[in-house]
């Protein structure tokens, strides 16, 4: 009876130093470890906070252009002396063309136009506070010029300087190339993802998976002067030179192909590669032969990872620059036919900022405008394929 009770009374003191050694391994902190949490914590706090940085520039900017209001010269002097009690008043039939409820200005004055008769303009005068003085013959009258939310999205007309602030004429140029891009890369670069996952050798492998990683390092500026010198004179010749344009979006939307063919490819490749060993064998074991196998079981098995690369090369090949820069066009036009010059949002900003702009001038601020918008749409992009990549992932164990 006392060895029993010595016994428990043994393991109850065992019980009750456990926790205590349990604990002090908990307790213990490894140098090493703590220096790699903090830096991956600091490289996680440093992307969010970038990211934060930019949208906030980025709206900062563009709620100038959308809430600023600028002034410009119509070339439209009035043709007699205006007292401060006028009303109405003849203007020169040159210049820009005035609009009813158009807001002009005379010297310092502010005038809202309430009704035209040719040249017969009738305002209200001393507008939104402005002092109402008299002007004398030969002034010239400046029109005020604001984008809207409204006109920004629901009109075709681009031109910052004349009061046209249409984003759609730069937008569907944008998506127009990239989907000419997406048109060219996805099913070559899925095809070529097949054969080096399903196919080729070991050795085939490593020989042709460094020449498209070549590809991805060739600079877009080559890329650029491919279009314009290789690719737009081979168009013209298969279609007529009546047909495609020197500057087309055609022969820049098949390069950007090209430029992302080794994206698509390559993650493409890895996803496939993910896919277990087993899926294949049992496959094989039906009686599947290595092209149904791979079209049947294998692509649909890793279909969450390639369309994590579409999306990725879809966001790579919008916000593609130089090429579209130099071989797509230098002019807004809102326009489908791919064979024709248009210019799209990030060639508009590469134009428009190589000039001489003014701080807070309204072609300035514009830049932030296109800028937010190219960031939204790659943003739905990735949200996209977020969603799909939960829907179809599979796991395996």
């Amino acid at each position: 009876m006392t060895d029993l009770s010595q016994s428990q009374t043994a393991q109850g003191a065992a019980a009750s130093e456990q926790p205590t050694a349990a604990g002090s391994l908990r307790r213990k902190r490894r140098i090493g470890e703590v220096i790699i949490q903090s830096f991956l914590f600091l490289c996680g706090f440093l992307s969010i906070f970038i990211t934060v940085g930019i949208v906030y520039e980025l709206g900062k900017e563009s709620l100038l252009f959308f809430g600023s209001r600028q002034w410009e010269n119509s070339n439209k002097p009035i043709t007699q002396r205006i007292e401060v009690d006028t009303t109405q008043f003849a203007v020169s039939t040159s210049g820009f063309t005035l609009d009813i409820e158009d807001l002009i200005r005379v010297d310092e004055e502010l005038m809202l136009i309430t009704g035209l008769d040719e040249t017969l303009v009738t305002v209200e005068r001393g507008f939104d506070g402005s002092e109402a003085v008299a002007h004398n013959a030969g002034a010239v009258i400046e029109i005020a010029t604001e984008a809207t939310l409204r006109e920004f999205f629901t009109t075709t007309q681009w031109n910052p300087q004349i009061g046209q602030f249409g984003i759609w004429a730069l937008a569907t140029s944008t998506l127009l190339t990239s989907a000419i891009a997406v048109v060219v890369a996805l099913p070559l670069g899925l095809a070529t993802a097949v054969y080096l996952s399903e196919y080729a050798s070991q050795k085939a492998r490593n020989t042709l998976k460094p020449i498209l990683e070549i590809l991805a390092g060739v600079p877009t500026v080559v890329y650029g002067y491919f279009a314009l010198t290789f690719m737009t004179p081979l168009l013209r010749s298969i279609f007529g030179k009546d047909v495609v344009a020197i500057y087309n979006t055609a022969s820049a939307g098949i390069v950007i192909g090209i430029l992302i063919l080794p994206l698509v490819s390559s993650m493409s490749e890895d996803a496939l590669s993910a896919v277990p060993r087993s899926l294949r064998e049992a496959a094989y074991g039906l009686g599947a032969t290595r092209l149904e196998t791979a079209v049947k079981v294998v692509v649909p098995a890793a279909f969450s990872g390639i369309v994590a690369a579409f999306i990725v090369a879809v966001s790579r090949a919008i916000g593609e620059t130089m090429i579209v820069a130099i071989a797509a066009g230098a002019g807004p036009a809102f326009t489908f036919n791919p064979f024709q010059s248009a210019e799209t949002m990030t060639g508009h900003i590469v134009r428009i900022s190589g000039g001489d702009l003014s701080y807070d001038s309204l072609d300035y601020n514009s830049i932030f405008a296109i800028g937010l918008m190219l960031f939204f749409m790659t943003l739905a992009l990735n949200i996209f394929s977020q969603r799909i990549v939960r829907r179809f992932r599979e796991v395996y164990e």
